[in-house]
């Protein structure tokens, strides 16, 4: 099983939720799906990403360091909420009010705390996924750098 080179504790990570899933009870354990996405195959790659997001209640991206987060953003343009650690780029990516931040990536009783009481109340998801998807429409898709382009050679004519 091959990884990425910029996470090489994965496969480790991978085997340690493996063993840890199938301890839980069956009525749990048909409830959490855990996938191994294909390295080899960049498009296939892609496709089970997207049916992931657009099928997920809430998208977690808890890294330990980060820039920009594409899946931070493919998630928020699903109109998914998102929970977060507070690293890096997604720190710019997720302001107040479109998804939900932490602290300390490593704090799993903030995580679970955080991921239980989201679930628990559909209407603020719906709303975070909304602002959400604004968020990304606003500030991350390519016609906003046109319209910006636009509006410096607009101002630059002028001087």
């Amino acid at each position: 099983m091959a990884g990425v080179a910029d996470d090489p504790e994965a496969l480790e990570v991978l085997t340690g939720c493996v063993v840890r899933w199938r301890q839980l009870p069956h009525s749990e354990r048909s409830r959490v799906h855990l996938a191994c996405l294909p390295m080899a195959d960049a498009d296939e790659q892609a496709a089970i990403v997207n049916a992931l997001q657009r099928h997920a209640h809430v998208v977690v991206q808890k890294s330990l360091a980060e820039g920009f987060g594409l899946t931070v953003a493919e998630a928020m343009w699903k109109a998914r909420p998102v929970i977060a650690s507070a690293v890096g780029g997604i720190v710019d990516q997720v302001p107040d009010g479109t998804g939900v931040l932490l602290r300390d990536p490593a704090d799993l009783v903030a995580f679970g705390g955080t991921l239980a009481g989201l679930l628990a109340d559909p209407s603020r998801m719906r709303s975070l996924g909304r602002r959400a998807r604004r968020h990304v429409r606003d500030h991350f898709l390519s016609d906003r750098h046109l319209v910006d382009y636009s509006r410096l050679v607009e101002h630059m004519a002028r001087l």
